[in-house]
């Protein structure tokens, strides 16, 4: 009986059979027992759903592997078509992951250590300029993110655009740096808590949070959709109530009426350990920005990527702007880099937040408390990203030959159940926050993924290049592509330039790097040659796993005539939406029009 229903769920899939109720974005769902009442028991259809649905993919069979092959084509439309891993995300989930997908301890906690280090002026000169690399780097992921929506998209675009090998390797960047990120993180939301003292063991706090980031991912893409929802609106919540007081503190609206403006710029200054200081503060800005990239991966289970993700990759302008570059510039006014607390005892520690400092400074109790709350959700937040993102890219690799193939495993309700699992494995790491050698572990741990994000971003941007070069040679305009990068090409030239400036600022503060105030000084070989590596551990395994590959698979360099432009795309009448879109937006008012220019 169970075999004569799943014949009938596949032509249902095919095409021939339909429910109008599974259709998501015009596109349908799976429905196994086709019009029928389904007859199963709440408990069974719970147990049935985490079967293996093998017409499940998390990338479509057209596009080319990090193998360098090319899968089968003429398979690729029936084996994608009724996919709940493309499908689930709505435009709200991926708009809220653009606004509010890296806000957390890197803005929050992180921004106090790199203002010690560099003062006010550096901290807006690297968060703008790193801003700028990102909203340029975005625009370049998300033109090809529409055209090719796949999971997996960083090493599928680098694999079809650049070499198979460094594909590869992107891919096992990708999945690393996650599968790092998440015990570092339930560990971070263990560390707020104990803000406030209650003698409970950190292991049951690692145990409560692991659990819930798991549930959360076992709830499909939905699930996680929902949970980063809610959890960027509490997080830009936090951050415009932060934008208002701070206004009002400035100019003399706090509890002791003194008028601050610029002080601090002039005493102690707006600079501090001069170039130096100014690099440290750049390579902390990059890795405040990291998860940026996750709307392109997301990218693959939207309902309707062509309108949701331009939306989204356009926000991340106003994130930039008013997230960081505001309520930094609000820091650096509030707080001198001679504060001590900003040097703080972990990564996560809510009172070395300059946010913290600058309302307690004020005279103001109790926002510390509501501040841990933000920052604790902010790194479980991260943490549920971490299962996400790792989980998709590793059912990639699996698909595509570069990762056990069991890793492939997707059940009935488009879950990839092996990778979650595996990457909830790695969560156990965190129990180490009950261990004595926890932090020398955990630092290892954060400098095999240090420098995973820029990578990322620097094939995001060679790849959208070599991309427009490929298009253009093999005779398409820039009118035939769904959604436009808007700085265009330059912008991936400035994004790439930038890559390389922060790996040399990386290199230069690995060997050399700067002391806060108060700070012990770093001396001898030894001491420096383990700071080098602390911060560049992630390059050389990444030049590795690239040589190796290209040595064993005799892979090539993709010229632009050759690369494949066609399959795994995913088809529109292009022609017809723009035709409909363009009659839209002529009854616009010009309000509205210039909004959705930059939304």
């Amino acid at each position: 009986m169970e075999d004569d229903r799943f014949e009938k769920s596949s032509q249902v899939k095919s095409g021939s059979t339909s429910s109008p109720d599974s259709s998501i974005g015009g596109v349908l769902e799976p429905s196994y027992y086709g019009d029928e009442v389904d007859p199963r028991s709440v408990p069974q259809r719970v147990w049935d759903s985490f079967k293996r649905d093998p017409t499940l993919y998390a990338t479509p069979k057209g596009v080319v592997g990090s193998n360098g092959r090319v899968f089968d084509a003429e398979m690729a439309a029936h084996r994608t078509a009724d996919s709940p891993l493309a499908r689930k995300l709505k435009g709200r989930h991926l708009q809220m992951i653009a606004i509010g997908g890296s806000i957390g301890t890197g803005l929050f906690v992180a921004s106090g250590k790199a203002l010690a280090q560099g003062g006010p002026a550096s901290l807006l000169i690297a968060y703008t300029l790193i801003g700028t690399m990102l909203y340029c780097t975005v625009h370049a992921l998300g033109e090809m993110a529409v055209l090719f929506p796949v999971a997996g998209s960083f090493s599928a675009y680098s694999t079809r655009f650049l070499d198979p090998a460094w594909g590869f390797t992107m891919g096992w960047n990708y999945a690393m740096q996650w599968l790092v990120i998440l015990p570092l993180e339930i560990v971070a939301a263990a560390i707020t808590v104990e803000y406030w003292p209650s003698g409970i063991s950190p292991a049951v706090w690692v145990t409560i949070f692991l659990i819930l980031i798991i549930c959360i991912n076992l709830c499909g893409v939905r699930g996680y959709g929902e949970a980063e929802f809610v959890f960027s609106i509490i997080k830009v919540i936090a951050i415009i109530a932060f934008i208002i007081l701070g206004i009002i503190l400035d100019v003399g609206g706090g509890a002791n009426g003194e008028y601050i403006g610029g002080r601090f710029w002039h005493n102690p200054g707006a600079f501090n350990n001069g170039l130096r200081g100014l690099c440290s503060v750049f390579v902390t800005a990059a890795f405040a920005f990291g998860g940026t990239e996750l709307v392109g991966l997301a990218a693959a289970e939207t309902a309707n990527p062509r309108k949701s993700l331009p939306t989204a990759v356009k926000q991340v302008f106003w994130r930039i702007c008013l997230f960081y570059i505001v309520s930094l510039t609000l820091v650096g006014l509030l707080v001198p880099y001679t504060e001590s607390r900003l040097l703080g005892d972990s990564s996560s520690d809510a009172k070395a937040s300059p946010f913290v400092i600058a309302i307690k400074n004020a005279g103001i109790t109790g926002f510390d408390s509501v501040m841990n709350v933000v920052i604790m959700i902010s790194v479980l937040s991260v943490g549920n990203s971490s299962v996400y993102g790792s989980s998709r890219t590793l059912a990639a690799l699996a698909e595509q030959g570069q990762a056990f193939s069991m890793l492939a495993y997707i059940d009935r309700q488009g879950r990839p159940l092996v990778a979650i699992g595996v990457a909830s494995m790695f969560g156990l790491l965190a129990y180490l926050a009950a261990s004595k050698e926890v932090n020398t572990v955990f630092i290892w741990m954060q400098a095999l993924s240090g420098l995973s994000s820029i990578f990322t971003w620097g094939s995001i941007c060679l790849a959208h290049i070599r991309f427009r070069r490929a298009w253009r040679l093999q005779g398409n305009s820039l009118s035939d592509l769904a959604f436009r990068s808007q700085p265009g090409v330059v912008g991936s030239w400035i994004g790439f330039i930038f890559v390389i400036l922060i790996l040399a600022a990386q290199f230069w503060t690995g060997f050399s790097p700067v002391t806060p105030n108060g700070g012990e000084p770093i001396v001898g070989a030894a001491a420096r040659t383990q700071s080098f590596f602390e911060s560049y551990l992630c390059a050389p395994i990444v030049l590795t796993f690239y040589l190796v590959y290209k040595f064993v698979r005799k892979t090539k360099i993709m010229r632009a005539k050759d690369m494949d432009l066609v399959t795994g795309r995913r088809e529109l009448n292009l022609k017809e939406l723009i035709a409909e879109e363009e009659c839209e937006r002529s009854n616009w008012p010009k309000w509205k029009k210039a909004y959705k220019f930059f939304c």
